[in-house]
């Protein structure tokens, strides 16, 4: 079994209205050298498989078909360990 972290963003050329809301609102509160704010998600699958490439394909699968959306989004899989 492997835990996998997948993070999901919006690619540089999509609007982020909710990242420019965080910027609007981190500002408001004083963090002005904040410059940039984008939101994205993370997505944490303990996966079953035999090896550590199984386990990444199958997360690939997994984000290509459902958890991000590739015409919008970016993703990319981190493999935090094997567990037993």
């Amino acid at each position: 079994m492997y835990k996998i972290r997948v993070y999901v963003t919006l690619r540089p050329s999509i609007l982020d209205p909710k990242g420019k809301a965080s910027l609007g609102a981190l500002q408001n509160l004083g963090y002005h050298r904040i410059k940039d704010v984008r939101i994205g998600k993370m997505i944490e699958l303990d996966i079953e498989a035999g090896t550590v490439s199984q386990a990444r394909e199958a997360a690939e699968m997994a984000a290509r078909k459902l958890l991000a959306n590739e015409v919008m989004e970016d993703f990319e899989i981190e493999i935090m360990e094997e567990t037993s």
